[in-house]
C-alpha cells in the first residue's frame, strides 16, 4: 500500500527538512510557528507587483483574477492602484500579471491578443506541476490531478495537460474517481500529479485506489516544499499545544488544509484575522500554538498575536 504520510506529528514525507524550531512569544505558552505566513512564491509575486507599479507609475497594472487569496493584500494592492479584473477584455492598456496560481495557455494567448504587456508571476512549484502533467499526457498515461477542481491552480494545470490527452481528470476521493475506473483500467497505466498545496493524505488516497485499477501509476508528489515543511512543524507544534490557531483565507487552500489537518491532533480554530478573535477562547488554556497560511501577511499574523497576548 502506497503511504506517504501516517499519524500526526511524525515524519511524513520524502523529503529532507530541517528542525523547526517555533518562534517563542513573550508569555513562554504562545508558540508561533516558524513557517507561517508568505512562502518565497507568494512573496515574490506580491513584490513584484508592487516593483511594477513602483517603476510604471503612468501605466495601468492589472492582475487576472486574485493575486493571493488574501483580503487585506488584495486592498493594499487596490489602494497602489494595481486593479484587479476577472475576464480580459477584447482590447486592453497597460501590464496585465498572470498571478501566483498560473493560467490555460489559451488565457496568455487573450491577453497578449488584447494588446496588453503580460507578466507572469506564476509560482516555479506550480510551473512544475503544469510541466509533470503535460509529460505525463504526452506520454500516454491516464493523467489524475490530486486536487480541488474549481481551484484556479488546479484548473491551470489541466488546462495545459488537457492540450495533449483527453483523458484528465481532477479528484481527491474515490467517489471522484469511480466514473472513470473502467477508461482506467482499459488503459493500463495512469500518471499523478498534485496541486502543491494539498494534503498527502489525499494523495494516499487517491493512488491506493488507482493501485487497484491500472497496471502502472506513475506518481509525481509535486506537493511543495514549503506546504510540506509548514504542515510538519504544524502538526508537531500541535501535539504540545492545548489550542492551535491558524491564521488565513477560507479561500486558501494550504491554509484549510492546514486547519483541517490540526483539528486531527488538538483543539483548533481558523480565522482571517483578529477580528474573529475571541478572547473567551483562552480561559483555562495553557500552551497556544500559532500558525498560518502561504498569502497570510505578516501584518495579519502580529495582530493576532497581540490579541492573544492580551487575552491571556
Amino acid at each position: 500500500m502506497f503511504n506517504v504520510l501516517t499519524g500526526c506529528g511524525k515524519l511524513f514525507i520524502l523529503l529532507v527538512l530541517k528542525k523547526a524550531k517555533y518562534k517563542y512569544l513573550s508569555n513562554q505558552n504562545i508558540k508561533l510557528a516558524k513557517f507561517a505566513g508568505f512562502c518565497y512564491g507568494v512573496k515574490r509575486a506580491v513584490e513584484t507587483a508592487k516593483k511594477l507599479k513602483q517603476e510604471n507609475p503612468d501605466k495601468n497594472i492589472y492582475i487576472l483574477g486574485e493575486l493571493i487569496h488574501n483580503t487585506d493584500v488584495i486592498n493594499e494592492l487596490e489602494a497602489l492602484g494595481i486593479k484587479t479584473i476577472y475576464e480580459v477584455p477584447n482590447r486592453g492598456d497597460g501590464i496585465c500579471i498572470i498571478r501566483s496560481h498560473g493560467e490555460s495557455p489559451e488565457t496568455f494567448e487573450k491577453i497578449k491578443k488584447a494588446g496588453f504587456e503580460l507578466v507572469d508571476l506564476t509560482c516555479p512549484d506550480v510551473k512544475k506541476v503544469q510541466q509533470k502533467a503535460i509529460e505525463l499526457a504526452k506520454n500516454d498515461y491516464f493523467v489524475v490531478i490530486v486536487g480541488k477542481p474549481n481551484h484556479p491552480e488546479v484548473m491551470a494545470i489541466k488546462a495545459n495537460a488537457d492540450l495533449y490527452s483527453k483523458n484528465v481528470v481532477v479528484a481527491t476521493t474515490i467517489e471522484e474517481l469511480e466514473p472513470y475506473a473502467d477508461k482506467i483500467k482499459s488503459h493500463k497505466k495512469a500518471g499523478v500529479v498534485v496541486q502543491t498545496t494539498q494534503m498527502v493524505s489525499s494523495l494516499n488516497l487517491v493512488v491506493n485506489y488507482l493501485n487497484t485499477l491500472a497496471k502502472e501509476v506513475l506518481i509525481h508528489n509535486t506537493i511543495c516544499q514549503s506546504t510540506a515543511m509548514r504542515q510538519k512543524e504544524a502538526k508537531e507544534l500541535a501535539s504540545e499545544s492545548d489550542l492551535m490557531v491558524v491564521v488565513g483565507s477560507k479561500k486558501s487552500a494550504n491554509t484549510t488544509h492546514l486547519a483541517e489537518i490540526l483539528k486531527n491532533c488538538t483543539k483548533t480554530i481558523h480565522i482571517e484575522n483578529d477580528s474573529e478573535l475571541d478572547e473567551d477562547l483562552f480561559k483555562g488554556v495553557n500552551n497556544i500554538g500559532i500558525t498560518a497560511g502561504a498569502s497570510t501577511p505578516q501584518v495579519v499574523i502580529d495582530k493576532v498575536i497581540t490579541k492573544i497576548k492580551k487575552g491571556k
